[in-house]
């Protein structure tokens, strides 16, 4: 019997692989457990579409990431904080640069995903950086300014 496989299967092979099982290892455990299915050339031909289609949304995917690097690096996220006798009150940290992001360029950034080592305390522009997803990482400008 013919299987395609679906998911890895740790004995046999990696996704999309096609095998010659045995029929009960390949009824009753690997299609009833939903790792392969039976490789007919329906099955085979749509495949190959899903995963052309797959390739197509993470092409799709990397350009508008870049994209958004691109204009990240291009603009300053300014943040307001009242002052305080020494720096600003309180601090700036993950979230507000993320919301800032959000309110400023209409780019949704995950709060883990901004690396910032310590909160900011003082005015000025500071270097952060975020991951965009995929390795895809931008030097953000964030300008502290005082009210």
């Amino acid at each position: 019997m013919k299987v395609l496989l679906i998911k890895d299967v740790k004995t046999l092979g990696k996704a999309g692989e096609i095998k010659e099982v045995k029929d009960g290892y390949g009824q009753n455990f690997l299609i009833s457990k939903g790792l392969a299915k039976l490789a007919t050339p329906q099955v085979i031909e749509q495949w190959k579409i899903e995963q052309a289609n797959a390739a197509l949304k993470f092409k799709e995917e990397l350009a508008r990431l870049e994209a958004e690097k691109i204009a990240l690096q291009a603009q300053t996220v300014k943040i307001e904080k009242h002052l305080a006798p020494v720096g600003i009150q309180g601090s700036v940290g993950n979230g507000d640069i993320a919301q800032a992001v959000q309110e400023q360029f209409n780019i949704t950034l995950d709060k883990k995903n901004i690396g910032l080592k310590k909160t900011i305390k003082s005015t000025g522009i500071h270097e952060v950086d975020a991951k965009l997803g995929h390795g895809i990482h931008a030097m953000l400008k964030v300008e502290v300014v005082g009210v």
